[in-house]
């Protein structure tokens, strides 16, 4: 994928869902993965022409697992002039060994964010941007119906009352085979995730129900998400 095409459907959505408003300090949330890299791309470039001016910088939360090495990160943020800050936390240490969690990703990523949300706070911004994607909000859709009973998913902006920020997610209209097309094209340092869980959560079973059902029935992800758009869930109309 093209970098002007990622811009392009970026910007589709922060106008759709008004995300972005003049004056805003936006924080990035670098996991190290191909989206948040991408986001980061996106974000910005989309600062030097988008008629609503904004303030960006990039925050990594550190959970502390052996050999993961951000460096690749904090050097994308030197070239693309974006502020950076990691954060060292001992979420690992937690989830693994003090509470040694049956099912650790929830604990793990309710932990991260937590710890993302709290450092922007401290910096005084006022969103947050995560790397969320199409197939993620597909996915979410499905663990929500299959694991819980409902038909619920995250909204394109989340205001969070305790930390007082708004989360935005630029990268809804984004499928995750394009993400790895412009992941491709630019050779984006992605960081190896070291979590012993990697590939093995429920969401990654998910992953591979969506894969072969959308097999199986051409179209079907897209009709997914159309049903989202259309629904009565909040923050989506």
């Amino acid at each position: 994928m093209k970098l002007q095409k990622l811009y392009s459907l970026t910007r589709q959505a922060i106008e759709r869902y008004q995300m972005i408003e003049a004056g805003d300090k936006i924080a990035v949330g670098l996991s190290g993965g191909k989206d948040s890299f991408a986001l980061l791309y996106a974000l910005s470039g989309l600062r030097t022409f988008y008629p609503k001016p904004f303030y960006l910088e990039a925050i990594i939360v550190d959970l502390g697992f052996s050999k993961m090495d951000f460096s690749s990160a904090t050097e994308l943020c030197k070239k693309l002039a974006v502020p950076c800050h990691v954060v060292s936390t001992k979420i690992a240490d937690i989830v693994f060994e003090k509470r040694n969690e049956k099912n650790p990703c929830s604990l793990c990523a309710k932990l991260r964010k937590g710890a993302l949300n709290e450092k922007a706070h401290t910096l005084g911004f006022q969103k947050i941007a995560y790397a969320h994607h199409q197939d993620d909000v597909i996915e979410t859709l499905l663990l929500s119906l299959f694991y819980e009973g409902r038909f619920s998913c995250f909204s394109p902006v989340t205001f969070l009352e305790r930390t007082k920020l708004t989360v935005i997610r630029p990268f809804i209209y984004l499928s995750e085979a394009e993400l790895i097309g412009f992941q491709n094209a630019y050779s984006l340092p992605v960081v190896k995730n070291t979590c012993p869980m990697d590939g093995n959560s429920k969401r990654a079973y998910i992953k591979q129900v969506i894969r072969q059902l959308n097999l199986e029935n051409p179209g079907m992800k897209q009709q997914l998400f159309s049903a989202l758009v259309h629904s009565e869930i909040d923050g989506w109309k």
